[in-house]
């Protein structure tokens, strides 16, 4: 038999017992529709606390919305977004960034997925010119598609570069838990404080059933947010159950519980592997994601009992996600089955 559990993506795990709960409790009664009911008051209250009293918080459905919305509001049509080559927006996101902004995604090199302000400066240029699109927001994934992190000075070194020219620092923050966790720092301490102006902040790879938020950290970026989310179809009408479940989420640190969680499984997974010589991880494990290089011959073999994806064809690179409810069985019989296959 298949394992219930796999390594494929934290987007497969289940849902936690107190989001199910919470949305259990927010099913007594009617409550208004399209955001006016306690229980999105209470989500965008706890965001305030999480992030600071004038954060203004917008409840949507998934990543992608998060991130288009997020961009949408910084942007015009003829404005670029600067990005890693290897970013969600640029990569699995199908185009829907610049179909909704018309903006231009400005694909840049990265170091273990990170966006560097080197990187940033080369691409800083027709500035002026009517014939270039003019760069108009940086935007970096916490943490990176390659499970790196950035530290808060990387971040702020970031922001300094787009503030002195009047531009915007975005963060995907899909695994925004997982980087606070690994770095031992509050939420805001790893966003606001550093200088990041709109945060899409990620649930649903972290525990919920299927909630994220866009956070802005200036009222006036998100004057015609309201709007904004709307035409992107994204108003909930039975929003009380998307908001139910980010106010457990940010309820007594259970985002942090379950960030720390599948990180510690990352590193249990990191070092298990780390005694089968044809495996050779390939980035830092500083989140809940392990990149490996193993035989190539191994990849279908391994597939069959254990769906995991593979991220780099060439290079024989697969990529194994820890989850909330990762546990140790999981990972020890999951590398034992490595090693008897490789």
């Amino acid at each position: 038999m298949k394992p219930s559990r796999s390594f494929a993506s934290d987007n497969n795990a289940g849902i936690h017992p107190k989001v199910l709960q919470a949305i259990a409790a927010a099913n007594r009664g009617h409550a208004v529709g399209y955001g006016d009911d306690v229980y999105t008051e209470s989500a965008v209250r706890k965001f305030k606390q999480h992030f600071g009293a004038n954060t203004e918080a917008f409840v949507v459905f998934n990543g992608t919305a998060a991130n288009c919305l997020s961009l949408k509001a910084l942007t015009e049509s003829h404005h670029a977004v600067l990005c890693t080559a290897a970013s969600h927006i640029n990569t699995d996101e199908c185009g829907a960034p610049e179909r909704f902004t018309g903006c231009k995604l400005l694909a840049l090199p990265h170091e273990s997925g990170k966006l560097t302000v080197e990187a940033v400066a080369q691409a800083y240029h027709g500035i002026g010119d009517q014939h270039h699109v003019q760069p108009r927001v940086i935007s970096i994934t916490q943490s990176t598609e390659m499970g790196t992190v950035y530290s808060p000075d990387e971040i702020r070194a970031l922001a300094d570069f787009a503030h002195d020219r009047k531009m915007f620092l975005h963060m995907d923050g899909a695994r925004i838990a997982n980087a606070a966790a690994s770095l031992s720092l509050s939420l805001k301490q790893i966003t606001r404080d550093c200088g990041v102006d709109v945060l899409s902040f990620g649930g649903t790879k972290n525990g919920v059933m299927g909630a994220e938020a866009v956070l802005f950290f200036d009222a006036k970026l998100s004057r015609d947010f309201l709007f904004l989310r709307k035409q992107g179809m994204q108003l909930a009408s039975k929003m009380r159950f998307i908001s139910a479940q980010l106010d457990a989420l940010l309820t007594n640190n259970l985002w942090l519980k379950n960030a720390q969680h599948s990180n510690a499984m990352a590193k249990l997974l990191e070092r298990e592997l780390g005694r089968i010589p044809q495996v050779r991880i390939v980035y830092p494990v500083e989140a809940n994601g392990v990149f490996a290089k193993i035989p190539h011959h191994a990849i279908a073999k391994l597939q069959k009992r254990y769906f995991f994806y593979v991220w780099s064809e060439e290079d024989s690179v697969v990529r194994w996600m820890c989850s909330f409810d990762t546990t140790e069985q999981d990972v020890k019989q999951f590398v034992r089955f490595v090693e008897q296959t490789v």
